[in-house]
C-alpha cells in the first residue's frame, strides 16, 4: 500500500533538513510526518551546537507556543461535560477579573480608562479575545510595560508567580480592548490554565494528564522534565541576532524545565516529543478519537479547529502576520484562529485551507491538515531570535507538501 508520500519527496525532506543542520545554524532537528497509517521520522544532527548526543526520535523539546493547541483540550473536555459553557461569565471562577476597566487608547496611561461594556465570558478566554494580550505593535506602551514588569509573561527577568498571585496581578491592570472586541496573543492561554484549575479543583497539569495525556499515551509531555529523562533534553539556544553566536537561552540541567514551575503556563509551558504531539494531532484529525476511545467530542474538535473570529476580531491577527513579517520571519500567515490554534482560511503557500496548528518561538511547528489527512511535527532547539529555525520550518512544510504522491 502506498503511504501517500513519494520516495523522491521523502528524500527531499531529509536533504533539505540536513542542509539546515549542515549550515551550522541548526544543531539538530527531529521531524515527523504521517499520513494514513504511515509515519516517517527524521532525526538529524546533535543536541548541542558543540556536539553532544545525536538527536533521536524521543528527544524532549520545549514546545513554547505550540503548547497552545494541546492545552486547549482541557477546556474542550469541560465544555463536553457542561462544566463550562461558552457564554458563561468567568466571574464566579475568576473574580479578580470582574468589573473591568478598559483603556481609552492602547498607548494611553493606565488610569485613562472607561468601564467595560460587558463582563468577560468563557468564549472570550478560549478564542483569545478577552481584552489583554501580547501586542508587538504596542511595545513600549504603559500597558505592555506593566504586563512585563508584573511577570505576567514567560521569558522575561521577572519570573511568573504561582497562579493565584498571577491572576491577582492581572486583575490590577485595565484591559487593552473591550471584551470580545479583538484577538490578542498569548495571555488568554495562560489564563485558561487558571480557569481549568479552579473549575476542576485539580492542578492544570493533573487534569491534562488524567484526561488528555494519559489516554493518548503522551508519557513525555508535561510542564517539566523529570531527572530520569534529563539526558534526552537539549539546551535551548537564542543566537545573537547580529553575530549568530550561540547563547544558551535555557539550559537543561538547572533550567526552567528542570523542576515543576510555579506557574503551569498553557500558553508556552509544555515539554514534549514528536510522537506525543503526533498522538494529539492524530486524535484531532480522527474527530476526537484514539482508536475506539473517545477523548473529545467531534463537535468540540470542530469548534477548536475551525475559524472562530469575525473580520473585526481578526484585524489585529492579520496585522501581526502581514505587517510584522520582518519580526515574525513570516510565521503566522494563516488567516484565522480557532481555539488555541491558527486555522488556515486562505491559501498563501503550499498548505490548503483548513490546516490547523501553531508554531513556537523555541523553533517548533505542529500542524494537521484534514484535506490530506496529514500531520507534521518539526522540532529544533534554536529560538527565533534569528530567522534560522523559522526558515527550516518553512522549508519543512514546503518539502512535506511536495512529497504528497496523489
Amino acid at each position: 500500500m502506498s503511504s501517500g508520500f513519494s520516495k523522491a519527496g521523502l528524500s527531499r525532506v531529509h536533504d533539505v533538513l540536513a542542509r539546515h543542520v549542515d549550515s551550522g545554524k541548526i544543531p539538530g532537528v527531529v521531524a515527523l510526518i504521517s499520513r494514513g497509517g504511515e509515519t516517517h521520522v527524521e532525526a538529524i544532527g546533535t543536541t548541542r551546537h558543540d556536539g553532544g548526543a545525536p538527536m533521536s526520535r524521543d528527544t524532549i523539546f520545549r514546545m513554547a507556543s505550540t503548547s497552545k493547541p494541546v492545552t486547549m483540550a482541557a477546556a474542550a473536555v469541560l465544555l463536553d461535560e457542561c462544566r463550562l459553557r461558552l457564554d458563561d461569565l468567568v466571574d464566579p471562577w475568576l473574580p479578580e477579573l470582574a468589573n473591568r476597566r478598559v483603556l481609552k487608547r492602547i498607548d494611553g496611561p493606565l488610569d485613562d480608562t472607561e468601564p467595560a461594556r460587558r463582563p468577560i465570558t468563557v468564549r472570550d478566554v478560549l478564542t483569545s479575545t478577552f481584552g489583554l494580550g501580547i501586542d508587538r505593535t504596542a511595545l513600549g506602551a504603559p500597558i505592555m510595560n506593566a504586563i512585563f514588569e508584573q511577570g505576567l509573561t514567560p521569558d522575561l527577568p521577572v519570573p511568573m508567580p504561582e497562579q493565584d498571585e498571577w491572576v491577582r496581578r492581572l486583575g490590577t491592570l485595565p484591559l487593552m480592548h473591550q471584551p470580545g472586541e479583538r484577538w490578542q496573543y498569548h495571555i488568554s492561554n495562560d489564563l485558561l490554565g487558571v480557569l481549568v484549575a479552579r473549575v476542576t479543583g485539580q492542578s492544570f497539569e493533573a487534569f491534562l494528564r488524567e484526561r488528555v495525556f494519559a489516554p493518548l499515551g503522551m508519557d513525555d509531555t508535561g510542564f517539566h522534565v523529570p531527572a530520569d529523562k534529563m539526558d534526552r533534553f537539549p539546551p535551548l539556544y537564542a543566537p545573537d541576532p547580529q553575530t549568530g553566536e550561540f547563547h544558551v537561552w535555557d539550559p537543561a540541567e538547572g533550567g526552567r524545565h528542570s523542576a515543576p514551575p510555579a506557574f503551569q503556563g498553557g500558553g508556552g509551558g509544555l515539554v514534549s516529543t514528536a510522537d506525543d504531539y503526533h498522538a494529539y494531532f492524530r486524535m484531532l484529525l480522527d474527530h476526537g478519537k484514539r482508536g475506539n476511545e473517545r477523548i473529545l467530542s467531534r463537535p468540540v474538535v470542530e469548534l477548536m479547529t475551525t475559524n472562530r473570529l469575525t473580520p473585526e476580531q481578526n484585524a489585529a491577527r492579520n496585522a501581526m502576520a502581514t505587517e510584522n513579517v520582518h519580526v515574525s520571519f513570516g510565521q503566522g500567515q494563516h488567516g484565522g484562529w480557532g481555539m488555541g490554534m491558527a486555522v488556515r482560511t486562505y491559501r498563501g503557500d503550499y498548505a490548503p485551507v483548513g490546516q490547523f496548528g501553531w508554531d513556537g518561538g523555541s523553533g517548533t511547528s505542529t500542524y494537521a491538515d484534514p484535506v490530506n489527512q496529514l500531520t507534521g511535527i518539526v522540532l529544533t532547539q534554536v529560538g527565533m531570535t534569528v530567522p534560522d529555525s523559522a526558515r527550516l520550518i518553512h522549508d519543512f512544510w514546503t518539502t512535506v507538501y511536495q512529497a504528497l504522491e496523489d
